[in-house]
């Protein structure tokens, strides 16, 4: 059972019990009404109490049944709201510790509701592509305004119940109960004071307006178009809420479900949804059980304080996991010391961060210019410069000192880990956490699987990621992994287009308009272009036949390393980032063409945006193909969250999906035909040709 039903001092209490979060399926909607018949037909019972087991009220719709037939089984919510609102014994809602989505529309439907003070309170639907559709833009603007509720449904943000409970003349809550375990015996008296009453409060009953109506939704309709350009769904969820104010309920409750049923369908939409699913899939390893056992980890040390070493370190502190920062030199511990106390400050500076709180968290970091004073840390992550030798004397330095079942880590963005193991005596302890600059900032964190790497320290440091929030996903041992790898191809077509005609800002505005953050050749100033070179002459050696446009070594043959040096493929005032085109530049890209006689050609933004963005699939494919990475939703999260890829498509495979991916492969045929770009590369990868052979799409 779902939902469990007791009879207690002439009340009838329907607890819902669908672990975690007690979402509505099914099974739980259908015990719900049910229940609601028992008490209903009982002449004992004078009244009905409805709560949640466990640590929620109710979060909403039940994932497991998205996208299956049981969502739209009846009773359905609407079918269930319509049950509790129209009972003829009072129905009381008791609120505690969340009540999100649908589980909020559920308690809007009750004729009372009493809630727990620190109950978190939302319609997170917006952040789905969707919006409430069960009631939630037509009722919630009734019992808190009609600009509160607007605030919350197109947000999609979390409210304390309190700050709710304090608003002028709101009607969401009947009373706050400051003791949470007391909120079920609270709306029981609560429930046995009110059985008399008739006729029942219902919430579609109470008005909805705003005083100046028309202009404060033009209003909110420019400032919420100017701020979501992309996605359809903030607009929505406005229109709903003024349909709220506008029509009668029925109809209004009409209007959100048209409305709900055309954002189901939309791109973005499915996008969303995509990456919800995504990002809960990629915590899991296929082989590794949910129950390994987990190392205890509880000091952290981190090799390097420099940008990537303070902001590492920083995660930890936020999470309150002391650390301790080693370097060599004094001077380089206290300027990247300095660097993570003015992060902190600048936050206080700006209202993110409470004094108290910052010097309780600066107290856990110790720093050391020397290893012995790392023998006793549960994890130790190196964040030195990107060179194995390098790698090696760090590694072989913690292999002698660092106690035995302590986690050994390399932030090594291209390196081969098996080899950064082998310079150890317990390859079995290490493994790659590959975080993103700003390392404190950025979400994505690769996790690189060695050869010898134990399952435990793979569970450890998957459960490790979330405490630390970031989203993890596992890639294998290849060069570059799953993001660098990736992008060394996209980076390479980013060449060839300025060989063929392209700008630099050309490419760059194509993408961003697609997009992306950020273009190829600003995120290469950004990077700094010498780190591209130095991978471009280890790939002279290595992979001689691989071919690359020469205009990235011409610039970095002449100093313009990026925004460091104020100089890159653009210029760059002082102390600032915005891009200034350089005519130097220019000049020199178009010598570079009459020197191997290509003549340039106007290419379209179309062309620019679908070779970037095929190169990447392709590329993925083949990582796919390898077993490199586990599915192909975990690659678009490594782009979602590390690469700046637009969350309203999705990530780069379900993009080639929604674009069909016998399309994808025919407008690769067409880039195989260019005698200046890479025909090899342009072959489709086994996977991708198969799939299109079946008919099917990444998984």
């Amino acid at each position: 059972m779902t939902a469990e039903y007791k009879v207690h001092d002439e009340v009838a209490i329907i607890t819902l019990n669908n672990p975690p979060v007690n979402g509505l399926g099914y099974s739980t909607r259908k015990a719900i009404a049910d229940g609601i018949d028992q008490a209903t037909a009982d002449a004992s019972v004078k009244a009905i109490v409805i709560t949640g087991a466990g640590k929620a009220f109710s979060g909403g719709a039940d994932i497991n049944e998205f996208g299956k037939d049981s969502a739209f089984r009846e009773p359905n919510l609407h079918g269930v709201i319509s049950v509790i609102e129209n009972a003829d014994k009072p129905v009381v809602a008791a609120i505690h510790s969340i009540v999100m989505g649908g589980g909020l529309e559920l308690a809007l439907a009750c004729h009372y509701r009493v809630v727990a003070a620190g109950t978190k309170v939302a319609l997170p639907e917006v952040k789905l592509g969707l919006l409430p559709g069960a009631g939630g833009t037509q009722r919630l603007p009734r019992v808190i305004g009609v600009e509160a509720a607007l605030n919350m449904i197109v947000s999609g943000e979390t409210v304390p119940a309190e700050v709710l409970a304090s608003l002028p003349g709101q009607k969401l809550f009947d009373e706050v109960v400051d003791e949470p375990g007391r909120v079920v015996e609270a709306a029981v008296a609560f429930a046995r004071s009110v059985d008399d009453v008739r006729p029942l409060p219902k919430v579609r009953d109470l008005p909805a307006r705003h005083p100046q109506g028309e202009a404060f939704f033009q209003f909110a309709r420019n400032t919420v178009g100017a701020m979501v350009k992309h996605l359809p769904a903030p607009l929505k969820c406005l229109e709903a809420v003024e349909a709220a104010t506008r029509l009668r309920f029925d109809e209004g409750l009409a209007k959100e479900r048209e409305l709900f049923l055309n954002l189901m369908w939309t791109p973005e939409s499915r996008a969303l949804r995509h990456l919800f699913f995504a990002e809960r899939a990629a915590s899991k390893i296929d082989d590794v059980p949910a129950d390994t056992p987990q190392r205890k980890i509880g000091r952290v040390g981190v090799i390097g304080a420099g940008t990537m070493g303070g902001g590492i370190a920083m995660n930890f502190l936020n999470a309150g996991i002391p650390v301790t920062i080693l370097e060599t030199r004094q001077e380089a511990l206290d300027r990247g010391v300095g660097v993570i106390r003015k992060n902190y400050e600048d936050r206080i500076k700006k209202g993110k961060l409470k004094q108290d709180k910052y010097e309780k968290t600066i107290a856990l970091l110790s720093t050391t210019l020397d290893y012995a004073d790392l023998k006793d840390v549960d994890l130790v992550i190196e964040a030195v410069f990107e060179e194995i030798g390098v790698k090696e004397q760090v590694f072989k330095k913690l292999d002698e000192v660092i106690k035995p079942g302590a986690i050994l880590a390399s932030n090594t963005s291209t390196l081969d880990l098996n080899k950064i193991a082998s310079f150890t005596q317990r390859p079995q302890d290490v493994v790659g956490l590959h975080f993103f600059s700003p390392a404190n900032v950025m979400k994505l964190l690769e996790v690189v699987r060695g050869e010898k790497t134990a399952n435990d320290v793979l569970a450890t440091v998957m459960a490790l990621a979330k405490k630390i929030k970031k989203v993890a996903v596992v890639a294998g041992v290849t060069d570059g992994f799953i993001g660098n790898r990736m992008i060394e191809q996209y980076s390479r077509q980013a060449g060839f287009l300025i060989d063929e005609g392209a700008t630099p800002q050309q490419v760059d505005k194509a993408i961003e308009k697609f997009g992306f953050a950020m273009g190829p050749f600003r995120m290469g100033d950004l990077a700094g272009n010498d780190i591209g070179w130095a991978i471009r002459k280890r790939r002279a050696v290595e992979k001689p036949g691989l071919r690359y446009s020469r205009t990235a070594d011409l610039l970095c043959e002449k100093g313009r390393f990026g925004q460091k040096t104020g100089a890159g493929w653009y210029d760059y005032a002082p102390g600032k980032r915005d891009p200034i085109v350089n005519q130097e530049v220019l000049e020199m890209i178009e010598q570079y063409r009459k020197d191997e006689g290509i003549t340039p050609r106007k290419i379209s933004d179309d062309e620019i945006v679908q070779r970037l963005v095929f190169s990447l699939v392709n590329e993925a494919a083949h990582i796919l193909e390898e077993g490199f990475a586990q599915r192909a939703s975990d690659v678009d999260i490594v782009y979602l969250y590390g690469y700046g890829f637009p969350f309203w498509r999705g990530g780069p495979m379900n993009y080639a999906n929604e674009f069909g991916l016998f399309n994808v492969v025919e407008a690769m045929k067409r880039f195989a035909r260019n005698p200046h770009d890479d025909v090899d590369f342009w072959q489709p990868a086994p996977l991708l040709a198969r799939l299109v052979a079946e008919g099917k799409q990444f998984k």
